[in-house]
């Protein structure tokens, strides 16, 4: 019943890439913006009310809700930092380390860690000069070379998959519990 009254809910509303381009990000990067908008709304619609003693459970050994959503977090900043031409910090080496861990976090802190990630992810597409996309980018301690729009799309899908991932375990977990 939980996950039917969140489907309702989205059936009124139009996908966020229908809903037209978003002022300040640059038209090549819409789609971007468009999915990380997606899943984020898809994601909060999800887990607003999912229980956190299911948080990090992993039914017939999937990866936990709690994984999805660090990882997710992580995954946005370590390739939006990749894209500025940057390496990462020890701080954000660690953060990779620790996901998959509980760390005691509640679905709410994680929720909200991903929402901040997502509006600094927006703020640097808004940021992001269109002359750049295809400017080469090393990541990783090899170098592995990339594009900036690389970066970003990768970005996009790699965002939509673990929503994908997220969505279907979090429905398992619900309906084979009984909270």
């Amino acid at each position: 019943m939980y996950y039917e009254i969140i489907i309702m809910a989205n059936k009124n509303k139009a996908e966020v890439w229908l809903r037209g381009p978003l002022e300040g990000i640059p038209p090549l990067l819409q789609p971007v913006a468009h999915a990380l908008l997606q899943a984020r709304e898809e994601i909060n619609g999800l887990m607003n009310n999912f229980p956190d003693k299911l948080l990090w459970e992993r039914p017939v050994g999937m990866a936990s809700p709690g994984f999805h959503l660090q990882h997710l977090t992580g995954v946005l900043d370590r390739l939006f930092t990749y894209a500025k031409g940057e390496q990462l910090t020890q701080q954000q080496l660690d953060y990779l380390a620790s996901e998959g861990k509980d760390q005691q976090q509640n679905v709410q802190t994680l929720l909200n860690n991903f929402n901040h990630q997502v509006d600094r992810a927006i703020k640097q597409l808004g940021e992001t000069d269109e002359t750049t996309l295809t400017e080469t980018r090393g990541v990783g301690r090899a170098q592995i070379p990339s594009t900036v729009i690389g970066l970003l799309v990768h970005s996009a899908e790699h965002t939509m998959r673990h929503t994908g991932q997220l969505l279907v375990t979090a429905r398992i977990l619900v309906s084979s519990s009984s909270f």
